[in-house]
């Protein structure tokens, strides 16, 4: 087998759930598209560098954080996010006051510690397990069980949980039920 071959047999098994990490990971900072397309050409680019197939995972979504991260210091700002950039998201099919609601959850997000908001995109959003990521972040199965508690906790903490558990808010209650 070619190396392109082989390079696109290990990323065909991860384009969706990377895709999902990129949409996550890229909002506000970066066109998800940009930051899919940069990854994967950084990840062939270097692929010869890979001594191990089954790190592949974690080498590709570690490329992808390398290129969010330069983008954001390039930006000088984490986070920051306008009404064009919740408007134009790809799921039109979603109401204004969703679209409002996803805003909401990606800035409480961003204001996480990086390895709990990472860790949470990679298990709620982008459906990766928690041995997966463990690989990616190269920590253990205990330390990537408490950052996705401490970051639920954080997160609903944030969100002020339990006053939108007690009212009747429609879709707000639906995009959260994303992590609870």
């Amino acid at each position: 087998m070619s190396r392109q071959e082989d390079f696109l047999e290990l990323y065909n098994e991860h384009h969706e759930a990377f895709g999902r990490y990129c949409r996550a990971q890229a909002f506000g900072v970066i066109n998800a598209e940009e930051l899919m397309s940069e990854s994967v050409l950084r990840a062939f680019e270097s692929f010869d560098k890979l001594r191990e197939k089954d790190a592949f995972l974690g080498f590709l979504i570690g490329i992808a954080r390398n290129v969010v991260n330069s983008k954001v210091r390039r930006k000088k700002f984490r986070g920051s996010y306008d009404e064009t950039t919740v408007l134009k998201m790809q799921d039109t099919d979603l109401k204004a006051d969703e679209k409002m609601d996803i805003k909401f959850l990606y800035r409480c997000l961003d204001q996480l510690p990086d390895q709990q908001q990472e860790a949470l995109i990679l298990f709620e959003i982008s459906g990766y397990s928690i041995k997966e990521i463990c690989d990616i972040q190269k920590a253990g199965e205990s330390a990537v069980k408490q950052r996705l508690k401490r970051g639920r906790e954080k997160l609903a903490e944030l969100l002020n949980m339990e006053e939108l558990r007690s009212e009747s808010i429609n879709s707000k209650s639906m995009v959260l039920a994303v992590f609870f």
